[in-house]
């Protein structure tokens, strides 16, 4: 409807004695808007939208199948129903309307009813239509709606899940969120500067950094008070402690998608298993070397490090910054891989503000100014 008034149909059509047929036929019931040419048709509904247009195929200028082309190329009067116009024995121009994706077509000379019937049906289907279309509209905001609400659950019980593993194994409960900023941030440098066998979709690198958060969830079956110790861990209490890829690859095992729809705690198994190899082959547990680690593990490998290094603990001090990027630069080819460690050192201004951010993130998280 427009303006609250009749639908509106606009007919083109050079033969004033076809116009006028239309008009006292449709007058009644519609607003009507006649047009002799193409050319001046196509201007008004360039501003005007209309509700069904009724189009003659042979006028001189522009014919009517070149009149079509150039609505349908409009995204504003793409999809108004055109009811075409054929002389009776014009079974060539019918078909080729009808290809062209025209709604119906008319034979003239014009018989009233039958152009009534014809005019009300196809406004009926394109109301049905736009119902239709505003209830998948409706369906899929809701469809949205419920996916981010999901999402944001998911986000919740994953970080939730995080800062337990985090918390049995640091008084601080920020070293998870660093790592995962740090690898947010190695992880869209890649992004930015794709290269051979280090092509990440959007999809995938958003599943890295989510499931970044859960690289030590296998620490949870580790006994507290080795976790906890004050002092440098005995050799057997360090062999317990590099068991905890294990565990946490098993414990996500027994969530993940049999079918693999789903590829995140794939992922997440991928970097709890192997986040502790080395380039070079002399990580563990596996002794995985080189591109046969998952790149997802070789980046978190990067981030864990860095930020045990420039994390004090009971046997050592912090590193800087500075002396931090240095030794994981000396690392390059032997510990790390050596193009995600020239990536990382691109990123060392971004990552010498996430440690900063981190302490605030604590004190709001602990309530006070500890």
């Amino acid at each position: 409807m427009h303006n609250n008034l009749k639908q509106l149909i606009v007919t083109v059509d050079d033969d004033p004695i076809s116009l006028n047929t239309i008009l006292s036929i449709l007058k009644p019931s519609y607003q009507v808007h006649p047009f002799a040419a193409g050319e001046t048709a196509l201007k008004f509904l360039d501003s005007s939208p209309a509700d069904l247009i009724l189009l003659d195929c042979t006028m001189p200028g522009m014919n009517g199948f070149e009149v079509m082309d150039v609505l349908q190329r409009d995204a504003k009067t793409a999809e108004i129903p055109i009811l075409f116009l054929t002389g009776k024995e014009d079974r060539d121009s019918e078909i080729r309307a009808i290809e062209m994706g025209a709604a119906d077509y008319l034979r003239k000379p014009i018989e009233p009813e039958v152009l009534r019937t014809r005019v009300r049906h196809q406004l009926e289907l394109q109301q049905y239509r736009k119902h239709l279309e505003a209830l998948a509209a409706e369906k899929a905001k809701n469809l949205i709606h419920t996916y981010n609400r999901l999402r944001l659950r998911e986000d919740a019980t994953l970080s939730m899940l995080a800062i337990a593993t985090d918390m049995s194994d640091s008084s601080t409960g920020d070293h998870i969120w660093r790592v995962t900023e740090f690898v947010r941030l190695l992880t869209e440098k890649l992004l930015d500067e794709p290269k051979e066998n280090y092509v990440l979709r959007q999809d995938q690198a958003e599943d890295i950094i989510k499931s970044s958060k859960l690289h030590d969830v296998g620490k949870i079956a580790i006994p507290g008070q080795i976790l906890r110790k004050p002092d440098r861990l005995t050799p057997e209490e360090f062999k317990i402690v590099k068991l905890h890829p294990h565990w946490g690859a098993e414990f996500l095992e027994e969530f993940a998608d049999p079918q693999g729809a789903d590829p995140f705690l794939f992922i997440a198994h991928d970097i709890a298993l192997y986040h502790h190899e080395k380039w070079d082959g002399s990580g563990y547990p596996t002794g995985r070397k080189g591109e046969d680690i998952p790149l997802s593990a070789r980046i978190v490998a990067v981030a864990d490090v860095y930020d045990a290094l420039i994390s004090a603990r009971p046997y050592k001090k912090a590193f800087t910054h500075e002396e931090s990027m240095k030794i994981v630069q000396e690392d390059s080819g032997q510990h790390f891989d050596p193009h995600l460690v020239e990536l990382f050192i691109a990123c060392a201004g971004s990552l010498k503000i996430i440690p900063e951010e981190a302490q605030k993130r604590n004190r709001r998280f602990r309530g006070n100014g500890k």
